[in-house]
């Protein structure tokens, strides 16, 4: 049966749209539709290469994953990478498109050209899956951005998504933010409305029926789902607003590894799994004396590694980080934590702002220099002498090169006979390659000297299958799923 698409919006921000989106991903999949998610426009650090070497919020490949599905361009078609406090790169259909203020982008036109290129995206998804699971952005109840809006309920009228809007409880003031966000609705908007969902709640459900018939009375809309508050299942999260949560101190009986808490850190994905992985204690922190007690510190990507690199070495934590290397800890660079691993980065065009060059920490004898073309491309390699394939992919600007006498040392071998990456010893190395640590092997090896355990092979895969499944059980049996199929009934 051929289903209308569904769209999740939200009260306010991190309210758990993605989750709940993804959730319904991974239902739709296992009642035997073929799902496929959307946004029409992301704003985020965290993106990701599709197999054709294209950009998207990392939120929409994991919820492609839920899918079970490859990820492509057209389910986040609009891309927004802050690169300052201002401004932000602009993404479009997978590919950089160049820079703009936030005033420039949000306040400049009703974006009507930009609400064309998403609304083709979803319809060329349609046209091959089914349902289009869409998912919103922040609040819905944002009056002055509204004319402007091409992800909520613009979106919602356009694709005819029946659609629900989600509400933390956990934050308090549910009953305000829910009728206050309805009652700001159009008339036309509210009618695209066909549910509510209470998420993060804590304690007995039932406790809420009182408030669902509240709601219910208040809004005319019904409660259809109250979510309880978890803590024991694992989904990738979409923004690194919850490392708030993940500042953390060195443990005794554990490789203790310091992720360096940079402004402008991206792809923090990449660290997930040593979270899964008992061998390991994994902490962000910009505090130089937890960086001393690490076994391993990892300076991670980021969006701008110029001005990072100006705050790190401001900061002590440059200084902690080469003192680290110079008493035999392991430190470890990925994309532009590996770039500023380097001796200089130049920046001739000025991509990352108005420095032209500045020193990097001296570990490895490189030398990056920023271009104005973006490189993005899913990659398989072998890491350094081991025999086995290994999945990554890159997104980053900058070529890398040896310094002049500089004897070659790749750490990974590439399929086509390039190298990546620079192998300074055992316990130091850089690579451009996100997702390197999904890898057993290079789990393996970074334990290496550090544990007595013996190596283990941890499928991160498999694992995260088995979360979205959780994931899909968790939602199903708080939600009515009757209600929900009849209003996705094509007319």
């Amino acid at each position: 049966m051929f289903l209308r698409s569904i769209m999740f919006v939200g009260t306010c921000s991190d309210a758990g749209k993605s989750i709940i989106n993804t959730a319904f991903c991974r239902i739709f999949k296992q009642d035997g539709y073929h799902p496929a998610p959307f946004k029409a426009q992301n704003m985020s650090l965290n993106s990701f290469s599709t197999p054709d070497g294209l950009e998207i919020g990392r939120a929409q490949a994991v919820q492609a994953e839920a899918c079970s599905i490859a990820p492509e361009s057209d389910m986040n078609p609009v891309l927004l990478k802050p690169t300052n406090d201002q401004n932000s790169q602009v993404v479009v259909n997978g590919k950089p498109v160049g820079n703009m203020s936030a005033k420039a982008y949000f306040m400049s036109d009703n974006k009507a050209g930009l609400f064309n290129e998403a609304y083709a995206a979803y319809e060329r998804l349609r046209a091959r899956y089914n349902p289009i699971v869409l998912e919103g952005a922040g609040s819905i109840s944002e009056l002055n951005l509204r004319e402007r809006d091409i992800t909520n309920m613009r979106m919602a009228l356009r694709t005819d998504a029946a659609t629900y809007l989600v509400a933390d409880i956990d934050r308090g003031g549910v009953f305000g933010s829910v009728y206050g966000s309805i009652a700001l609705l159009s008339e036309e908007e509210k009618r695209q409305m066909k549910g509510i969902i209470i998420n993060k709640f804590r304690g007995d459900s039932s406790l809420f029926d009182e408030g669902r018939r509240l709601l219910h009375e208040l809004t005319g809309i019904p409660v259809v789902g109250v979510i309880p508050y978890f803590r024991d299942i694992y989904i990738e999260e979409e923004d690194s607003v919850s490392l708030e949560t993940k500042h953390a101190k060195a443990e005794s009986g554990k490789i203790n590894v310091a992720i360096v808490l940079l402004k402008r850190m991206s792809n923090f994905t990449d660290f997930n799994v040593l979270e899964r992985d008992e061998r390991f204690h994994a902490y962000y922190t910009n505090n130089t004396d937890e960086i001393r007690k690490a076994d391993i510190i990892i300076l991670p990507g980021t969006k701008n590694t110029i001005s990072d690199l100006q705050n790190i070495r401001a900061n002590g934590i440059a200084e902690a980080i080469i003192r680290a290397h110079k008493d035999g800890k392991k430190v470890i660079g990925i994309c532009g934590g590996y770039q500023m691993l380097g001796a200089l980065i130049e920046d001739p065009d000025q991509i990352e702002g108005d420095i032209p060059a500045i020193p990097g920490l001296g570990i490895l004898p490189l030398v990056t220099v920023m271009e104005p073309e973006k490189v993005t491309r899913q990659r398989q390699f072998n890491f350094r002498d081991y025999p086995e394939t290994c999945q990554g992919y890159e997104i980053h600007m900058g070529r890398t090169l040896l310094l002049d006498g500089a004897t070659a040392s790749p750490l990974n071998r590439l399929p086509d006979g390039q190298a990546d990456g620079y192998l300074l010893s055992d316990k130091c190395w850089g690579t451009y390659l996100h997702g390197i640590l999904d890898n057993n092997i290079v789990l393996n090896d970074l334990a290496t000297g550090l544990t007595q355990a013996s190596p283990k092979t941890f499928d991160y895969a498999e694992f995260k299958e088995q979360q979205y499944d959780k994931l899909a059980r968790h939602v199903r049996a708080c939600v009515d799923m009757d209600y929900i199929y009849s209003t996705l009934k094509t007319k």
